[in-house]
């Protein structure tokens, strides 16, 4: 009994407990106990669950110690990182949203203000019309040619004699049918011409002298009609006789009930830069139409919504203190001149240029099926969005003059549909902030290494340098996502003068959520690169520090390691 007691008590001391649980039984012997009460006191010594039940030695107990002294710092840093990181990306959010709710996007000019007043002009009575008005006007001012698409009796006809009388240009109309001849269009022989061997025609008053132009169902044209034509639209040039005339059009609208059935007629499809489906006047505006017919002049139909100016969004209807100031319009100098100036003064920036290559080889190479985008095409579309931005008020071409598109691009007219999601999605993407993200990750790697190995003073100054300009790349990135999502938000769209406010709305409701992620995720990137600025600061910073601050990026890192190794 003596001996098992003992042998209990010894086993108890060896896994770490005190003695006093297992008291030694007092019939023990002498020298038995007082081993036993030695080894009471020596059990602090043993190391606390070592298998091998080896003793330790002494310094292990300064050790723990130690170790929970470096455990409190550690803690204590990481607090004051963490209040140090939230308040930085609070402030910075907070100031960022604050001065994007003051953010007003004005553009002016002369130019742009004659702009609005013929817009407001050759809306006024027509409903449901806004799109068509607007790339009429943009069409004229490049000095292109707009195609309506769309069943008879919706105002296709009316718009180019409209146009004709802003300007004062002269103007031309025609109606083609499968058996119109050239006579119709380009005027009768000249009698006194074939009694002198000459081949000419009577060209005034027909399309070679025109202005602006109105040919309706374009597409019953026949080949006799189409050399000519397919010349006169895009070279300005007409063969009479043996002589080559300038001619002096501005723009051409044709129009038709359907689109060209034969492939001779693709070229001079592709001769008219934009491209419009006109549809009836919706039900819900049919008491308005009512209205028109009966000839009662409400408010209502006294023109459309144009930008204000004030950068915040698309104003109302045009007061009847507005319409009798007889605002000036767009005289003929002006649609000859400003697309000239435009090329000249208007900057396409790199986003924009990525953007316009971006989708042109996603509507070619991965809509089904595919959408040919002549080079021809190309290039007038980018002088049509500098002609855009000019007539704004503006120098520089955005991305979301890009919207203008859906009416170029594309060879069917639900192709347009296709082509403005395609912008959408890329307006609303962010390729930048995935570059940033390895970005981020690249420095916490050089800042573990830093930190691991011996103090150097330079480096951990360069590495910090690097960080702040993330910091500064992540603040200006969240800037124009604030600026686009706080107050009325989108000052740059809603400002435009080519966007009908139908079309701001829905674009604006298609960006939102995506846009909304972005800052979400910019928000994440501008913490951790504050929180690597902070530990690279920090005179007792440690590569545990970070992980316990960014455990990701050090799984990230360790993963890096390990791929390499």
């Amino acid at each position: 009994m003596q001996l098992k007691s003992f042998t209990v008590q010894h086993r108890a001391s060896r896994n770490g407990f005190r003695s006093s649980t297992r008291p030694t039984s007092l019939s023990a012997p002498l020298w038995i106990r007082a081993r036993s009460s030695q080894q009471q006191f020596a059990a602090p010594a043993f190391h606390v669950g070592n298998r091998a039940g080896c003793p330790a030695p002494l310094k292990a107990v300064k050790t723990d110690a130690q170790a929970e002294q470096m455990d409190t710092a550690m803690l204590r840093l990481i607090a004051d990182v963490s209040k140090q990181v939230d308040e930085a990306v609070a402030a910075t959010v907070f100031s960022n949203n604050e001065a994007a709710r003051r953010v007003e996007f004005s553009p002016n000019s002369e130019l742009r203000q004659r702009v609005v007043a013929s817009i407001q002009k050759l809306a006024k009575g027509l409903l449901e019309r806004d799109v068509e008005v607007r790339l009429l006007l943009l069409a004229a001012l490049c000095c292109e040619h707009l195609l309506l698409l769309g069943p008879p009796g919706t105002a296709k006809s009316e718009l180019s004699a409209r146009l004709s009388s802003l300007c004062g240009g002269t103007y031309f109309e025609r109606l083609l049918t499968r058996f119109s001849v050239p006579e119709e269009l380009f005027g009768p022989l000249s009698m006194k011409g074939l009694e002198n061997d000459l081949y000419v025609r009577q060209i005034n008053g027909y399309l070679p002298t025109a202005e602006v132009a109105f040919v309706d169902e374009i597409f019953k044209a026949n080949s006799a009609i189409l050399n000519a034509l397919l010349t006169l639209l895009n070279e300005r040039l007409f063969d009479n006789g043996n002589q080559r005339l300038h001619a002096p059009l501005l723009c051409l609208v044709g129009a038709s009930n359907e689109m060209p059935e034969s492939e001779e007629l693709d070229a001079l499809y592709d001769r008219f830069l934009i491209r419009r489906t006109v549809s009836q006047v919706s039900n819900n505006q049919l008491y308005k139409l009512a209205r028109l017919a009966a000839g009662r002049n409400d408010h209502a139909l006294s023109g459309i919504a144009v930008a204000n100016g004030n950068g915040n969004g698309n104003g109302g209807e045009v007061s009847q203190q507005q319409q009798q100031q007889q605002q000036p319009v767009l005289a003929m100098e002006d649609f000859r001149g400003t697309a000239l100036a435009a090329y000249s003064s208007v900057d396409v920036p790199d986003s924009v240029i990525d953007l316009l290559t971006g989708l042109r080889n996603h509507l070619q190479d991965k809509c089904e099926p595919p959408m040919y985008v002549s080079d021809r095409r190309f290039m007038k579309a980018v002088r049509m969005l500098q002609v855009a931005a000019y007539a704004d008020g503006r120098d520089q071409v955005n991305e979301y003059d890009c919207l203008l598109l859906e009416h170029v691009f594309g060879n069917r007219p639900d192709d347009g549909v296709k082509v403005r999601q395609q912008v959408l999605d890329m307006l609303a993407a962010d390729p930048g902030l995935q570059q940033t993200e390895m970005i981020l990750l690249g420095l916490f790697g050089r800042a573990c290494r830093l930190l691991e190995g011996p103090e150097d003073a330079a480096e951990l100054a360069a590495a910090s340098a690097e960080v702040a300009q993330l910091v500064d790349l992540l603040t200006s990135r969240h800037v124009a996502l604030a600026t686009n999502l706080e107050g009325n938000g989108f000052p740059e769209l809603r400002a435009t003068l080519w966007q009908a406010e139908a079309s701001v709305a829905s674009a604006v409701q298609s960006l939102v959520p995506q846009m909304t992620e972005n800052r979400k995720k910019v928000e994440d990137l501008l913490r951790e690169a504050h929180t690597l600025a902070a530990v690279l600061r920090a005179p007792s910073a440690t590569a545990p520090l970070l992980e316990r601050l960014l455990p990701k990026r050090f799984k990230q890192y360790q993963k890096g390691i390990s791929s390499k190794a």
